[in-house]
């Protein structure tokens, strides 16, 4: 019975640790510590006549005198951490006479890595042959206005430095399968591109490397490993060496592909593997180090050019659909409820996501827009949202696989994209896209790893790279970052501004109802109250014109003390209505206030300018709140005022001040033995100038109430009020019970 194969084991293969390097060079390892070679390559014998072994244990310039001679400085500090770096060409003898070695360092835990790569015969790499290549690609660069188009110059320009047959950008998915996106070859190999090839064909840690490790060169896959030799039984870890050998799957793979020479660079984007300029020969190809490190260069270059493409097309989305956003918020703005703005426009709310359907959905209600699924499918899936998809935003491609009863209406929605816009009563707004029927052509079989050999099941890489063709249904076209942070955008405003936009308006609607009838109370004052007063003015002001003032009589005299008293009465309205208008607009400063105090010395002043009249003050338990200050001091001063004012046709007057605790309220009570008034009047107590009694048996100007209910209602509360018509009354106002508050 053939052995099960486990098809995870590529992904555990520890090829950073393969214990031998590629036989185009030469390794040695010393420790940093004490500058004693620890490991040398096997190959040291045949190229430079020295055992490996020998020289295991001795110092660098002892065991590498030659080596240690040309280069200059301390090897161990001069060698950084990371990838490894070239230092220098230099001359050694060898078996073969005079050899040209790249020599490169790098560093490998506490060792560092020397590693001699023998320059190839014939190769002209010095930089006055490489910089006018390079700088020709850089001036192709700002022609490349696509990212298309910018590949395709990376990978013609690698090509015509390397000479190798065939050179192709392979960038990554999600998935981390590869897809060719640029191609530049000659006849010697088939092209590739356009092609993908699985995740499996590059494993997880092979990536690592390739993001650690930016090139990596194979020069011929029927290379013979070299092994190390070292007292040291724990291997090296060989991840930023440049010789190191490769995984015998991965020759295998190069093989079967036709392609005995490879070479790879890395394109990295935030420190993250994007891609990979992948080339390769139909025959052994070695290429100098000084050109593959201006290939590198080249990479860096075209992967900050890339970027800068990339958030360029970001850009520009943005900005279009920064302009549709803008419409959706004004037709919001105009509308009494958000929903409607987006209800009455779907077209935009569409373009937004770039969505072919759009649902919203409540508890209560469902609007579908445009190519959605059926209602009753739109309120599953927004229960399936509620339960199992709270995040503020949820994107898919693939519903179907998520939501097995979403495959039924997939010509609809096999892409949702959905923000949720209250948590409290669960609400989303949903984006639909159709499934779109997709011709994937791989570069082979994917599914295919293992083959059957004399019996026997063995892990090999794909045989075959013939284009083998895969139809993938119940797939939408992917949401594109652009879309999903504008409907993120969408979110934060109708969360962020349009939903506390309607509050504050219909709190301003209230405000302006009650402003507006205040303003009626105002043009009625204007026309009666104020009137009689600037009218006496006007008309002493006539009669004094006719005297002279030295020979004013008693009655001119009365005259003047008439003009001096409308005046103050006048003066004391608009005061008090100035009062009045300014109390919505000034800012509250809450603090701890010891309401017995404050009504301790408000009685005083009080009592003091009641003249000889007889008071009876009951003073009961009042707790401290927290409040502003001084807004609850007026409301104070004018209850206990209106207390004493209204009760004084009494022979003895009674004012009782007390509170009482009401379903975390605090509230306070103002009692008093005075005339009172009828209940069927109690509505009118509080508006501005309301007044139910004469003004010529009691003073004021009718704000003092008004002025009490808007400070109570700033600050959460309530008031009210309850008498009967000369038995009194009691004004009652209700606070928040706050923290603090005792």
């Amino acid at each position: 019975m053939p052995q099960e194969i486990d098809l995870t084991a590529c992904e555990r293969e520890p090829i950073h640790i393969p214990g031998s390097i590629q036989p185009h060079g030469v390794l040695f390892a010393m420790s940093r510590a004490d500058k004693m070679i620890t490991h040398a390559s096997a190959n040291a014998v045949s190229v430079f006549g020295i055992d490996p072994v020998s020289i295991l244990g001795k110092t660098f310039r002892e065991a590498l005198p030659e080596v240690a001679a040309q280069l200059d400085g301390d090897v161990a500090e001069q060698t950084p951490l990371g990838t490894a770096r070239y230092v220098r060409a230099i001359v050694l003898k060898t078996s073969m006479g005079e050899t040209a070695f790249d020599a490169v360092l790098s560093r490998s835990g506490s060792h560092v890595i020397i590693e001699l790569e023998a320059v190839p015969e014939d190769t002209v790499s010095s930089l006055d042959v490489l910089y006018p290549a390079l700088r020709r690609f850089v001036e192709e660069l700002h022609g490349a206005s696509t990212i298309g188009r910018l590949c395709q110059v990376a990978a013609e320009d690698v090509r015509r430095m390397t000479g190798f047959d065939r050179v192709l950008i392979y960038r990554f998915d999600e998935h981390w399968n590869g897809t060719v996106i640029a191609e530049d070859r000659n006849e010697a190999l088939p092209s590739y591109l356009d092609l993908r090839f699985p995740a499996s064909d590059i494993p997880a840690q092979a990536r690592e490397l390739y993001r650690r490790n930016r090139l990596r060169i194979i020069p011929d896959a029927n290379y013979t490993p070299v092994p190390i030799q070292s007292h040291d039984p724990a291997p090296l870890d060989l991840s930023d060496s440049v010789l190191r050998s490769v995984s015998p799957v991965h020759l295998e793979y190069m093989r079967n592909m036709g392609t005995p020479a490879s070479m790879s660079i890395s394109i990295l984007r935030d420190g993250a593997l994007w891609g990979l300029i992948s080339c390769h020969n139909s025959e052994p190809k070695r290429v100098s180090l000084p050109a593959r490190n201006a290939c590198d260069f080249l990479t860096q270059i075209f992967s900050l050019q890339l970027e800068a493409r990339e958030n360029t097309t970001l850009a520009e989305n943005r900005v279009r659909l920064g302009a549709i956003q803008a419409r959706l918020l004004a037709y919001m703005a105009g509308e009494s409820l958000f929903v409607d703005g987006l209800v009455n426009h779907p077209a935009d709310l569409m373009l937004l996501a770039g969505a072919q359907g759009v649902a919203i959905v409540t508890d209560e209600h469902c609007w579908c827009l445009g190519e959605t699924p059926g209602e009753d499918e739109v309120k599953a899936l927004y229960a399936w949202l509620s339960e199992h998809h709270q995040e503020d935003i949820f994107a898919t491609d693939r519903l179907g696989e998520l939501l097995p009863e979403a495959k039924a209406y997939a010509d609809k929605a096999s892409g949702l994209l959905s923000i949720s816009i209250s948590k409290m009563r669960s609400s989303y707004i949903l984006w639909f896209r159709p499934e779109m029927v997709q011709t994937v052509k791989w570069g082979g079989n994917p599914e295919k790893p293992v083959q059957e050999e004399a019996g026997t099941s063995r892990l090999h890489p794909r045989r075959s790279f013939e284009i083998w063709k895969e139809t993938v249904r119940g797939r939408s076209l992917r949401w594109d970052q652009s879309e999903i942070e504008a409907v993120k955008e969408l979110r934060n405003a109708i969360v962020g501004i349009v939903l506390r936009r309607a509050e504050e308006l219909a709190a301003l609607a209230e405000e302006l109802r009650r402003s507006n009838k205040e303003l009626e109370a105002f043009s009625y004052s204007v026309s009666h109250d104020l009137r009689a007063p600037f009218r006496h003015i006007v008309g002493y002001s006539e009669l004094l014109k006719k005297q002279e003032w030295s020979s004013l009589s008693e009655r001119g005299k009365r005259y003047i003390d008439t003009i001096i008293e409308s005046a103050y009465t006048a003066g004391t309205l608009v005061d008090n209505l100035l009062r009045f208008s300014q109390m919505g607009r000034t800012a509250l400063k809450p603090r701890s206030v010891k309401v017995s105090e404050l009504v301790e010395e408000i009685r005083g002043k009080l009592t003091e300018h009641a003249g000889g009249r007889r008071i009876e003050w009951f003073i009961g338990d009042l707790p401290t709140i927290v409040a502003d200050p001084v807004l609850i001091r007026l409301v104070f001063e004018n209850l206990l005022d209106n207390a004493v004012k209204y009760s004084r046709t009494r022979d003895t007057s009674r004012i009782e001040v007390g509170s009482y605790r009401d379903n975390g309220d605090i509230v306070f009570f103002v009692r008093d033995n005075g005339v009172g008034f009828d209940m069927k009047y109690v509505d009118k107590l509080f508006g501005v100038f309301q007044r139910l009694h004469r003004i010529e048996d009691f003073e004021g100007t009718g704000i003092g109430l008004a002025n009490v209910r808007r400070i109570v209602e700033r600050h959460g509360g309530r008031s009210w009020a309850e008498g009967q018509p000369d038995k009194g009354a009691t004004f009652s106002i209700a606070l928040p019970e706050s923290e603090g508050a005792a």
